[in-house]
């Protein structure tokens, strides 16, 4: 395996990226970026020295200030102000691997060569992100739309000696850890702030991490679910192919064909069955898992384009002879995709509680509240209580940012995407979702644990086996706190520890 990753103009997708975090690579520059980006700055150094006429950005003010005029002299100070009067974020930190997935998508958009930077800027990010020198970037601030312009800001900073970083596990001044290892801060040159801050690399960093988790947990609600099927003695007949085919969403069938996969071999699903249907949280599964997949697939295009884009501005155009200012920055492709991805992973904890809910209520030869003496024991009733309100807050946070808009910059900004909001949300709801899962996953486990005339799939039961490793059964009432987290500590590390397929 490769230690290195090198970015060119070769396509960045889902499974790259996913295995340059699993394995943490380092990253480089091709010769071929390398000398893009030389080209891009040779030019807009000459264009500058013959341009008479303002270029947005370059030699002008920024967002309502575009008329503004900027003499020569002060370009470099004009980006710095740019950069420090930008940082205005607030709110909770960003998670350091979405952090360094930021960093990584900057160099990615820059290294295309549209955009006037120095290759001594792109080199320092790439530092950055080779050494852990994590840039603390704040999750409140961006309307995305003229680029994520304080999360980005704040990612900047410490290029030119500016704002705080986490290295080596403590927030320190990124002055100290530029002198740390013999650094001096940038002095950048004109339209390297704006070329900095202009982009959606704060929702694209959000929306790959969502990504990746999303499909690894769209997996585990299907493990999961089987296991439900299993405890709840349902059966096989609604995930037969040729229901399927008959309707063939994508997603539908490849939820079909791994519940039929996991099951295989099942004593308790091939058995005897004394109720003629299953209610829809069972029978309807590939129909709702599988829409989800449909719909991580249409996010899944929308990102892969945008983090091989460039999404600054304005834009250089070597050939033609043209810098040009247009709108690659603003969000709404991601607000979009963002706010489906929401929604969709919303539902998988929404159909997920419905079963914790069946699994409870004392039918299908099921104690209720799955466990011994009910009444002395209140057992896994509770824990349904708690998925509910997880479940609720998650309608609410699906709810789409993306159709609210408010006028920014004097008028000058007057529509933006929210993809920034959009992006947080998702973060809180896809983690809401990981819980609700675990307590699927306890309530099935504990429900299986019944059927014991009969075992269910070899792959079931050798999940189950490791699972009660960390999770034993529950004899009697006891602190469920304690037993839901550590379901969630496994469904965490099965999902870091297997590198699960993007299908």
């Amino acid at each position: 395996m490769d230690a290195h990753h090198i970015i060119s103009s070769k396509t960045l997708d889902l499974t790259t990226i996913s295995d340059i975090v699993f394995y943490q690579k380092k990253i480089e520059l091709s010769s071929e970026s390398r000398t893009q980006i030389e080209d891009c700055r040779q030019y807009l150094d000459r264009k500058m020295d013959t341009q008479k006429e303002p270029i947005y950005g370059i030699n002008t003010g920024f967002g309502s200030l575009c008329n503004e005029k900027i003499d020569k002299q002060d370009l470099t100070k004009l980006q710095e102000n740019l950069v420090m009067s930008h940082a205005c974020g607030t709110g909770d930190e960003v998670p350091d691997e979405i952090v360094k997935l930021m960093l990584l998508l900057k160099v990615q958009s820059l290294s295309y060569g549209r955009s006037g930077v120095q290759v001594e800027t792109v080199e320092r990010l790439m530092f950055f992100y080779n050494n852990d020198i994590l840039p603390i970037v704040y999750t409140q601030g961006s309307l995305g739309a003229s680029g994520d312009l304080a999360p980005l800001a704040h990612l900047s900073l410490p290029i030119i000696g500016k704002g705080k970083v986490r290295f080596d596990g403590e927030v320190v001044d990124s002055e100290a850890v530029l002198s740390q290892f013999s650094l001096e801060p940038i002095e950048l040159k004109s339209k390297e702030g704006l070329a900095l801050l202009n982009g959606t690399q704060f929702m694209s960093a959000y929306g790959i991490h969502l990504l990746i988790k999303s499909y690894k947990l769209s997996y585990m609600a299907d493990l999961i679910s089987s296991i439900s099927i299993d405890a709840f003695n349902g059966r096989i007949a609604p995930f037969n192919e040729l229901v399927h085919l008959v309707r063939p969403h994508n997603g539908q069938l490849k939820t079909a064909e791994r519940i039929r996969e996991f099951l295989e071999g099942s004593e308790i699903i091939s058995g005897e069955k004394t109720d003629v249907q299953d209610p829809y949280s069972f029978r309807c599964i590939p129909q709702v898992h599988g829409a989800t997949k449909d719909t991580l697939e249409f996010v899944r295009k929308t990102f892969t384009t945008e983090i091989n884009s460039v999404t600054d501005n304005p834009n250089i155009f070597i050939n033609e002879d043209l810098i040009i200012s247009g709108g690659n920055f603003h969000g709404q492709p991601l607000a979009l995709a963002l706010d489906y991805l929401k929604i969709a992973m919303a539902e998988l904890g929404n159909i997920s509680e419905r079963r914790i809910f069946q699994l409870i209520s004392g039918v299908r030869n099921l104690p209720a509240f799955l466990v011994d003496k009910p009444g002395l024991n209140s057992g896994f009733m509770i824990p349904q209580y708690t998925a509910a309100s997880i479940v609720s807050a998650n309608k609410q946070l699906a709810t789409p940012a993306s159709i609210d808009s408010i006028v920014s910059s004097n008028g000058q900004e007057d529509h933006v995407s929210m993809g920034a909001n959009a992006a947080t949300q998702a973060y809180t709801l896809v983690k809401n979702l990981e819980q609700i899962l675990a307590i699927e996953l306890c309530n099935a486990s504990q429900a299986i644990s019944y059927r014991k005339h009969k075992l269910s799939s070899p792959l079931i039961e050798s999940f189950l086996k490791s699972y009660r490793i960390e999770v034993p059964l529950v004899r009697e009432d006891g602190i469920f706190h304690e037993i839901m987290k550590s379901s969630l500590h496994f469904i965490e590390d099965f999902c870091i520890e297997n590198e699960l397929l993007f299908d």
